[in-house]
């Protein structure tokens, strides 16, 4: 069959399947068994069964569901509600005030979640109902939380870094020390752009509130200390090389553990629903995983990716030109597809063009993170906003619009990161290096 007939023939059947509301993990197997059927003599139950069994059996896989299981305890413990009381007192005299709480509270939370959904209700579910108390305009309260709420995908430790990894067979540990750079850029530029807003909309902020004592300060480190000791037990321990990334997740669960029991959170349901919402979660990655990986293996027998890839380099493309195009058309797929699905469903075919490229696997990783975190803000299928609309019950659109600055804020760091890639290579270089 002619590559360019069948390469539309298993879109077709691709989405067909998933607006049929077929799970994504069985549409992609399915797709894999067309394209096999279609373009291969080869034994189809064979190839699926070792290749399915083969993206199974990895070692790093381990680390998804602890980090999962560990979100999943600290999303029902009283880690929120503290580190809301923690930031603020060192928050009321810059630009923006308590408007940071949000900025600075979901990438601290993201140090110990992994999932941009699990961070913004997290953080969202303390901080909007306080915002509006206060009498904080709900434009920016809102937009702060949305845009923020996806450091959960890029600071570490990111779950969505491990599928990537696993995905592409390159080293998680890389990975989470190339997501700390970008992140810092992120969240600082969100920061920025709050104080700016603060300046030029008085009018949409409260009074100013008394300056915080001495006492008051020393009472909020105390509150922040639990959350500083588990981003120091999980990500230190990878950053000084005494424990893996599976490791560092086993420390985390026991580090959240022990959280949640001292602050009361913990009890025979909480712990019950904290495992099962951990295994739902990993039971969901797993068939995508599985079905991704069977596909690729599909996809390498049409020989799409292959001819794709020596299409893209007679083209003469550019870095910056290759990745304005995958820019667009991430954003694109972004509307339709949740962060993971379109990791594993793209990785397979753009992977050989990146590297065609000469583009550092790695950095690209992190690219693609920061363009997948622009889809959990954009309608019809952005996360972040489903969480926010069940928080504050507001129309979905009207929260992306909310939530427009922060997106461009995204395609400006991803435009950073692409002019100076030493932000997010300098210190997997460096440490891994040492």
């Amino acid at each position: 069959m002619d590559i360019g007939l069948l390469s539309l023939l298993l879109v077709v059947v691709l989405f067909g399947l998933l607006l049929a509301g077929l799970w994504v993990g069985f549409a992609l197997m399915a797709v894999g068994l067309v394209a096999m059927e279609l373009a291969s003599n080869a034994p189809v139950a064979s190839v699926f069964a070792r290749r399915v069994w083969g993206s199974m059996n990895v070692w790093d896989l381990t680390a998804l569901p602890m980090f999962i299981w560990m979100g999943e305890i600290l999303f029902r413990s009283r880690l929120s509600s503290d580190m809301f009381e923690g930031l603020a007192p060192f928050t009321r005299r810059l630009p923006g005030r308590l408007l940071h709480v949000n900025v600075f509270g979901c990438a601290l939370f993201a140090c110990v979640s992994g999932s941009s959904a699990a961070t913004t209700a997290t953080v969202g579910r303390m901080s909007l109902p306080e915002l509006k108390r206060r009498g904080y305009d709900p434009r920016i309260a809102i937009g702060t939380l949305a845009g923020s709420g996806t450091f959960g995908f890029l600071i570490p430790p990111s779950i969505i870094m491990i599928v990537y990894g696993a995905a592409t067979e390159q080293s998680i540990a890389r990975l989470f020390l190339a997501g700390v750079g970008p992140g810092i850029l992120l969240a600082a530029l969100f920061s920025a752009y709050v104080m700016v807003w603060a300046l030029l909309n008085r009018d949409g902020m409260p009074p100013p509130e008394p300056k915080a004592g001495p006492g008051e300060k020393l009472r909020a480190l105390g509150l922040l200390l639990p959350t500083v000791l588990l981003i120091v037990a999980v990500i230190g321990s990878i950053y000084a090389g005494f424990a893996s990334p599976t490791e560092a997740a086993v420390l985390g669960v026991a580090g959240a553990l022990a959280i949640a029991w001292f602050s009361g959170g913990l009890d025979r349901d909480s712990f019950v629903t904290a495992l099962r919402g951990a295994a739902i979660t990993s039971c969901m990655i797993a068939f995508i995983l599985a079905g991704a990986s069977f596909l690729t293996v599909a996809m390498g027998f049409t020989g799409v990716p292959r001819i794709l890839a020596a299409w893209i380099g007679e083209q003469g493309f550019s870095h910056y030109a290759l990745l304005a195009v995958l820019l667009v058309f991430f954003i694109v797929l972004g509307c339709f597809l949740d962060g993971i699905s379109i990791v594993v469903l793209t990785t397979s075919i753009i992977l050989p063009m990146v590297l065609a490229a000469g583009i550092d696997p790695i950095w690209f990783g992190i690219f693609l993170v920061l363009v997948v975190e622009m889809s959990q803000i954009t309608p019809p299928v952005g996360f972040n906003l489903f969480v926010i609309q069940s928080i504050t019950g507001r129309n979905i659109f009207e929260i992306a619009y909310y939530a427009l600055p922060f997106f461009l804020l995204l395609v400006l760091a991803t435009a950073i990161l692409t002019v100076f890639p030493e932000i997010a290579l300098w210190l997997p270089g460096t440490m891994m290096s040492n």
